[in-house]
């Protein structure tokens, strides 16, 4: 199991960070939180889950243990795999998930793109307990946008397709959330109005 990886930032987008390590590139499936505490960061450090399929091995990271512990516990769910588990800490911040179990938030978890009232019960019957006895809250961050207004809105066109979303829906869901937030809007903003609305 590779439980980190630390090496050079060489590419970054909203869904996914390429990090060299050694001469040797890993493609790491990122949720929006992580991408922000990365944002300026040239040498970072993921703390990663390796998925092994028949057909493909896939790396998932995270900026802190705390929210890969989120991620872990989430695709132990029945019905919840890891790119469903990454799209909800995308669509919600690690906290604002942890609270929406604690508090029993229905509405809130099923307001994420393919949680349906099935799931998103079962989600808080499986993990209330656990989060409550978590210790510490989840910390997040989050930097100030620097891209111009047509490189924020194709990144986040890119990372809504990445994450299995039709572009015609993307692009119409973004067109919508910029005329909400503006074009300052920053791009994990974007992309978790975006994906609420999808």
């Amino acid at each position: 199991m590779i439980t980190y990886i630390k090496g050079k930032l060489v590419h970054k987008e909203a869904a996914f960070a390429i990090i060299d390590v050694g001469g040797i590139g890993y493609h790491i499936n990122i949720s929006l939180t992580t991408f922000s505490d990365i944002k300026d960061n040239e040498k970072c450090k993921l703390h990663t889950h390796l998925n092994i399929k028949e057909d493909s091995h896939s790396l998932y990271g995270f900026s802190t243990l705390s929210e890969r512990g989120t991620f872990l516990k989430l695709i132990n769910i029945s019905g919840i795999g890891p790119n469903t588990a990454l799209v909800m800490l995308s669509s919600l911040s690690p906290e604002d998930l942890r609270q929406a179990i604690i508090t029993e938030d229905v509405r809130v978890i099923q307001s994420i793109k393919g949680i349906g009232l099935k799931t998103a019960q079962r989600v808080i019957l499986e993990l209330k307990d656990k989060m409550l006895k978590d210790s510490g809250g989840i910390e997040t961050t989050s930097s100030p946008a620097s891209e111009s207004y047509n490189t924020v809105r194709n990144e986040a066109l890119q990372a809504l397709t990445t994450l299995g979303i039709p572009r015609a829906t993307a692009e119409k869901n973004i067109n919508k959330v910029l005329k909400q937030l503006g074009n300052q809007a920053k791009l994990e903003d974007l992309i978790r109005e975006a994906l609420k609305t999808a």
